[in-house]
């Protein structure tokens, strides 16, 4: 399928805030004193985890044909599960604000705040990943390994960016979470990689003669079925060469899980404050050619018919 890049920036950098959100409120949710440098790291991870969420749902727009209807995408909220990301993002959003007005008023971050916060991070998770994995018939993504890497990615995201965070505004849990973003980063990978291998033993679904409801075992397909170019050859397929797809899936291991494990590991400490943000960098760019690679390995089954001819 072709991927919108604002879905692709939309996702990238929701799940980091919502991986970022879960690291920070832990050590509330652990009922930790709040010193001064524990408020001043809170507040300024929640100013980042509003300011992420803003841009992304900026760009949500983006792929929106009538965006001044965007608020009706909520109204099926009983059976989609995009309407209930497009409920679950603002309430993310707004708990973020709730708990940052808790710490500027009250300098105090409640347990039961951090826990409504953690459980909203992960209830948007569900969301996002089941728009995808509840296709049952595009079987790329109809799989538990989409919610699961929904969540990994997003977690790995977030610790990365609590290290960098931790390095300028509270240096000795930089270390800590650098660690962990390491372990996040090679689950994350592992749960990639194993996604991948299932999705190099499914064959194509559907058939030419399921395509047009033939059932004469000796169809030749001459043309795509239009004359010029259409929804279903545009939207459906993402135009690109095989080596390009090759690329991308090599970029994102390499740029969005491996570089950034070396960095963490092997930057030395007068060097963190350069080579971290590298890594973070790294990852983020290397996350959105992962996105594009999850939209772009799917084969769609009216692909059987319409791009088996060009």
């Amino acid at each position: 399928m072709r991927p919108a890049f604002s879905v692709l920036l939309l996702t990238t950098l929701i799940g980091c805030a919502q991986g970022l959100a879960v690291v920070v409120a832990l050590p509330a949710l652990a009922g930790r004193v709040p010193t001064e440098a524990w408020l001043g790291f809170w507040s300024l991870s929640l100013w980042i985890i509003l300011g992420l969420g803003v841009i992304g749902l900026a760009a949500s727009f983006g792929h929106l044909g009538r965006p001044e209807r965007a608020w009706r995408a909520a109204a099926m909220w009983r059976t989609s599960w995009l309407s209930r990301e497009v409920i679950a993002l603002p309430a993310f959003l707004g708990l973020s604000a709730l708990c940052q007005l808790s710490l500027l008023r009250f300098h105090a971050w409640p347990a039961w705040l951090a826990a409504v916060l953690i459980a909203g991070a992960f209830a948007l998770w569900v969301c996002t990943a089941m728009i995808y994995a509840g296709v049952r018939f595009l079987r790329e993504w109809a799989t538990p390994l989409t919610v699961l890497n929904f969540v990994l990615m997003g977690l790995a995201s977030g610790c990365l960016l609590a290290a960098v965070l931790a390095l300028w505004r509270f240096a000795p849990q930089a270390a800590l979470y650098a660690r962990v973003a390491s372990a996040l980063l090679a689950a994350a990978l592992l749960g990639r990689l194993a996604a991948l291998l299932r999705v190099r033993r499914l064959a194509p679904a559907g058939s030419m003669q399921s395509a047009i409801g033939v059932s004469s075992p000796v169809i030749r397909q001459t043309s795509k079925g239009f004359t010029a170019g259409a929804f279903n050859t545009r939207e459906f397929f993402h135009g690109r060469s095989a080596q390009w797809v090759t690329s991308a899936r090599w970029s994102f291991v390499g740029l969005g899980f491996v570089l950034p494990m070396l960095l963490l590991w092997l930057t030395p400490e007068p060097l963190r404050a350069i080579g971290w943000p590298l890594a973070l960098l790294s990852h983020l760019l290397g996350m959105i050619a992962e996105r594009w690679d999850f939209f772009a390995q799917v084969r769609h089954p009216q692909n059987r018919y319409y791009q088996a001819a060009l």
